[in-house]
């Protein structure tokens, strides 16, 4: 049990590191894809929605530790933002896909505050 609860809190370390880098890489992303696209745009794109799919993965994953934190995330809102990345992908519309991601930012943000607050 004990070795469970320390790797969910490595985890969440990293979580931490990358979710920084995230946060730091959105609004680029976001520039990018409304109206100052890069010839790397979809390869940035595509290792965003990589990285964001890793941390869900570890989201779901430390959800105990998570559930501890003070500040909660509101998994439906979290979750409808999610599917609204896929669905702006699928329609392939940069403008979509940088409002979506500008709607997960604040997710993001209170993913990060949780998992600081496990870690403490």
């Amino acid at each position: 049990m004990e070795t469970n609860k320390l790797e969910q809190m490595e985890a969440l370390e990293t979580l931490v590191q990358f979710n920084s880098r995230l946060l730091g890489n959105l609004p680029t992303l976001i520039r990018e894809l409304s109206g100052s696209r890069q010839p790397d745009t979809d390869t940035y794109l595509k290792n965003i929605v990589d990285v964001i799919g890793w941390e869900i993965s570890v989201m779901n994953a430390t959800a105990p530790l998570l559930a501890e934190a003070e500040t909660h995330m509101d998994k439906e809102r979290f979750n409808q933002s999610v599917l609204a990345l896929n669905a702006a992908i699928a329609s392939g519309a940069d403008a979509e896909i940088a409002l979506a991601l500008r709607e997960l930012i604040p997710h993001f943000e209170t993913l990060e505050t949780a998992a600081r607050e496990a870690l403490a």
